[in-house]
């Protein structure tokens, strides 16, 4: 039995004639660039994430920069963020106008360890970046907490944790903004990139559509850049949102499988969810000191798996004149050659998922 890591072609075949119908209308009407299916996706959006104001732009490394230039980043400003993390998350950071200060994460939760960010705040300091990787929550308690104390700025990267929750409130909501990816492959995925960022703030929220939008179209009040959702992906994300709750259902139900046939091996760790925390498990990271012989061993039975990601960014050429060593950020350094990402999307099948945990069972032994 072959088990991709993903199956975006059974998702289509699940909502088909809506999904072309709403292209059909889109080509119908050429609204290709902004209109109604936009606003309409903005709108929704904004409901769905109980927020005031949303932003929508071309993708979710965009929705980071755009965020970071409406909060002021200014060059010299530092920015804290996590060791472990896919690079838009710091690249945008130095793109801004910023100095990337890296942390080191928790090993329960993949996401930024709040008790070592206090000692990376300096004069310089403006804002942190927590990362709700993989689909749970950091700790926002502890984030809100020091950043009201030291008067910083927050902005969320949700990118992989739509309508993931942090003690019963969700992302998106604790910071100043929050930004979020539609790439294909998220929980919420466009048919190409696609991206938003949402706030309660009106003055940063207005300033953040004009500066996706050249700069305000036909009265240039200042250089902006083209950021724009374009209408087919609007419209087809408007007929996923209303799938996306129960979508999110079928992934935990996945990952309590999951649980159940892996969890009891000792050469293994399953994702650990913090109490509290709901995970909607954009990806299912497990952890083994085996891990490039079983990905190997996964790919000959014909199931795909995916290291995300093979270095924790620190240890990238593009940082290297940090200088940063191993022993700077432990936690993030050991799980780098220990993660590996199991197949999981909402239409995997129960024989699927007993497929791959019986192969990683037989590999280890168990």
């Amino acid at each position: 039995m072959n088990v991709p890591f993903v199956d975006l072609h059974a998702q289509y075949l699940t909502i088909k004639p809506q999904i072309d119908a709403a292209i059909g209308e889109v080509i119908s009407e050429s609204a290709y660039i902004r209109g109604s299916h936009v606003e309409a996706f903005e709108a929704g959006w904004s409901r769905v994430t109980g927020m005031k104001h949303c932003v929508s732009c071309a993708n979710g490394t965009d929705a980071l920069y755009i965020a970071m230039r409406g909060l002021g980043l200014k060059p010299g400003d530092e920015v804290i963020t996590t060791a472990h993390s896919w690079i838009s998350t710091t690249e945008t950071i130095t793109q801004a106008g910023g100095r990337v200060v890296f942390c080191d994460t928790d090993y329960q939760s993949f996401t930024i360890d709040p008790a070592q960010i206090e000692a990376k705040i300096t004069p310089r300091t403006v804002g942190i970046i927590p990362v709700h990787l993989y689909g749970q929550s950091a700790d926002m308690d502890a984030i809100m907490e020091m950043a009201r104390r030291h008067r910083l700025w927050v902005v969320e990267d949700c990118a992989q944790a739509h309508l993931a929750t942090f003690k019963g409130r969700q992302v998106g909501t604790f910071g100043n903004a929050a930004t979020f990816s539609f790439y294909p492959g998220k929980n919420l995925g466009a048919y190409g990139d696609a991206g938003a960022i949402v706030t309660n703030d009106a003055r940063l929220a207005e300033w953040m559509a004009t500066y996706a939008r050249h700069g305000g179209k036909g009265e240039h009040l200042m250089e902006g850049i083209n950021s724009r959702l374009d209408g087919l992906q609007a419209a087809i994300l408007n007929v996923k949102l209303p799938h996306l709750a129960r979508w999110t259902e079928l992934r935990q139900a996945v990952a309590r499988q999951y649980d159940g046939l892996l969890g009891n091996i000792d050469v293994l760790v399953t994702p650990q969810v913090v109490p509290g925390r709901d995970h909607v498990y954009h990806l299912y990271v497990i952890r083994t000191d085996k891990r490039d012989a079983l990905k190997k061993h996964l790919a000959d039975q014909g199931i795909s798996s995916v290291l995300n990601y093979p270095k924790a960014l620190p240890f990238y050429p593009a940082y290297a004149y940090l200088g940063h060593k191993p022993e700077d950020f432990p936690i993030a350094y050991a799980n780098q050659s220990r993660i590996l990402s199991l197949p999981i999307y909402p239409e995997m099948t129960a024989d699927m998922i007993y497929h791959v945990a019986a192969t990683i069972r037989q590999f280890l032994g168990k």
